[in-house]
């Protein structure tokens, strides 16, 4: 089996976002530096995962695990889009604002696309012979990785991130769409270990190491995101209360969490 690790452009991805970041955490006063060490523990994950060389396909599920499942965690804890918001010179930062607002991204924010996108994504790469074609083709691979990297970030912001998100329905509802995620992830893990319906060229005790891997793994991962959701409602107030007093603008503060 070829094993590679992530190509230098999805490498490049948290690098410039960390960048980014101290950049944008440097003009705003007061940020406060747990969401700044959030932040940047996430893009040392990611850092990580993408550098991991995938020999086999427990190397393949460690990756993925970091990058779509742990590393999303710290990015949204760090509140990327609110630090932006308050970083830019305001007639960016209303651009920015509109572009939150507009239509694609209003599709593809919505709860039930980011969930297919991640969710939907793993089975497309799993029961179908993509993950087999990744494997001999590099292009290929970095493809799907980014895939799961913008997803899991995605899935993380609209589920549990406190950043302005144009849909973001009740928490009952949140634990109900992330429960939907866990069902897929825990269901394509027991399918792996099983070796049916998959089609993933391992050996049998390197496909069941790995399924292993992700079912556990994922289960501390999807646990700590249904945390974010329990307590997401204080800490949207706080960031959007934040950014008035820090920086003397009004931010799009998320939208209300009904209960």
């Amino acid at each position: 089996m070829t094993g590679h690790a992530a190509g230098s452009g999805a490498a490049l991805l948290p690098v410039v976002a960390a960048v980014l970041y101290e950049w944008s955490s440097l003009r705003v006063p007061r940020w406060p530096p747990w969401r700044a060490a959030a932040f940047m523990l996430g893009c040392a994950t990611l850092v990580l995962g993408l550098a991991l060389p995938v020999h086999d396909f427990t190397g393949h599920a460690a990756q993925h695990l970091l990058v779509a499942m742990v590393a999303p965690i710290g990015l949204v804890l760090g509140a990327p889009v609110t630090l932006l918001l308050n970083a830019l010179p305001l007639p960016a930062a209303r651009r920015l604002s509109g572009l939150l607002r507009s239509r694609p991204v209003r599709l593809v924010s919505h709860p039930l696309c980011a969930l297919t996108l991640t969710a939907g994504g793993l089975a497309l790469l799993y029961l179908t012979p993509l993950y087999a074609h990744s494997l001999a083709d590099p292009a290929l691979h970095d493809a799907t990785t980014v895939h799961f990297v913008l997803s899991g970030f995605l899935f993380a912001w609209v589920v549990a991130g406190s950043d302005p998100a144009p849909h973001r329905p009740s928490v009952p509802a949140r634990l109900i769409l992330l429960g939907v995620a866990i069902a897929v992830h825990a269901g394509l893990s027991q399918l792996l270990y099983a070796g049916a319906l998959v089609h993933v060229p391992a050996t049998e005790a390197d496909r069941q190491a790995g399924a292993t891997l992700m079912y556990y793994g994922g289960d501390l991962a999807e646990l700590a995101l249904a945390l974010l959701v329990v307590q997401s409602r204080a800490t949207t107030r706080k960031v959007s209360s934040f950014g008035s007093a820090a920086s003397g603008r009004i931010i799009p503060a998320a939208s209300p969490a009904r209960r």
